[in-house]
This record gives C-alpha cells, structure tokens and sequence, in this order.
C-alpha cells in the first residue's frame, strides 16, 4: 500500500455541523464509557460526508472529543484508503477500478477519458469540480469496466458515456446510477439462462404461516 499523508495545505479549523454533530454523538453513546474510542471510525467518515475529506483539525476535534492521542486518529485516518485526505471535487469524486477484470474490459480507457476531461490523477481539477483516482477492486467484476462517482457505482462503462457523465455532473446534473449498457443489475448480457420465473424471486409465491402458540399473527414464507 502506498505511503498516505495529510494534505499540505490545512484549513485553519474545523467545527461540526449540529446535524454531524449529533450523529456523532449517536455513535458514541453505542459503546461504554471506556470504550468511546470504538467510535473513531464512523465518526471520521461523517466528517467526510461533512467536509468531503478528513483534515488534520478534523483529527484534533476527534482525538479530543474521543480522549484519544492525536497519532492514533491519523493512524485509522491513514490506513483505511476510504478516507480522503485532501479535498477532493465540488461535483464528484471519480474512483475507477483498476483491478484484472476491470482493466481486461477496458478501464484504462476509461482513465483517459479522465485525464482529458479533468486532469493527472489525484489532483484536484482545476475548477475544484472533479477529483478522480485509481482504485483497487470495488467487488462489481461482473459489470466491468466500472467506477465508482461519489456514493455510487457506474457500471458497464465505455469512454463516451463515461464523458456525458462527467459532463453532467459538470453541468450540475445527476447521472443515473448502475449499468449503462440496457441490463438492470448483473444478469447475463443475452438475458437470464437460469431462474426464468419471476415467482421464483420476487416473493409472490410466499404463502401466510400461522406461528405456534400466537394464532392472530402471520408470517410470509
């Protein structure tokens, strides 16, 4: 795993937003008194819906509110790549797959399109808009070549609607989310070979179960 550092450039403090704040403090109330610090995660990654990366005031505000050191905080901030550490785009956040069968399927023309279109990786774009990186696999193989932008995968890209993508969120718009090739999820291209009946699935078939010993209630199974 490559070396992950604070960005350069720090804001001069942080403050949470009362709705964080009280997520936050949700968090914290899960676990014991002398435990608080089993918090540290999802607290850093509400910072970052919040802010859109994790800066080093954020890690201060966190080690104090959670009685931790300083050091300990940036080690989880560090380790785990979910976290960013320098601001990333104003419009979307561009995370590509770069793994076999991602790259087997075409994703290194889809990080030219990026290049182009928004600029060397991990930087932020010049008009603070777009930020995009390689990533290591994102568990969607099947859909190749994907990324995912902000909270969502794109699936089944190719160069061009990867282009209308980042133009639309450019423009403001929402892109729509999932396969960008005509399949719903991840179902063979030609249509499914195997579980053809809908019934099968979609829970249409499930018939009301009277549970032992409460004749009035009911279960579908």
């Amino acid at each position: 795993m490559s070396v992950r550092r604070l960005a350069a450039v720090q804001p001069d403090s942080f403050a949470f937003k009362p709705e964080t704040l009280e997520k936050a403090n949700w968090w914290i109330a899960k676990y014991p008194e002398n435990r608080r610090q089993s918090a540290v995660i999802p607290i850093l990654w509400l910072i970052q819906k919040q802010e859109g990366w994790v800066s080093e005031p954020a890690i201060a505000v966190v080690a104090e509110m959670l009685g931790m050191a300083r050091i300990r905080v940036y080690e989880v901030a560090t380790f785990y790549t979910m976290f960013m550490l320098e601001p990333v785009g104003s419009a979307a956040l561009i995370q590509v797959c770069g793994t076999t069968p991602c790259q087997l399927r075409g994703s290194e023309a889809l990080m030219k399109v990026c290049k182009d279109k928004i600029g060397p990786k991990d930087k932020l774009s010049a008009d603070g808009k777009f930020y995009w990186q390689e990533v290591e696999c994102l568990g969607a193989c099947t859909n190749a070549p994907m990324a995912q932008i902000n909270d969502y995968f794109y699936e089944d890209l190719t160069p061009d609607n990867l282009a209308q993508i980042i133009d639309d969120f450019a423009a403001g718009k929402t892109p729509k989310t999932g396969p960008y090739n005509g399949r719903f999820t991840s179902e063979p291209l030609g249509g499914a070979t195997t579980l053809k009946d809908p019934s099968l699935y979609d829970g249409s078939a499930a018939r009301p179960v009277k549970i032992p010993n409460a004749p009035e209630a009911e279960v579908k199974a």
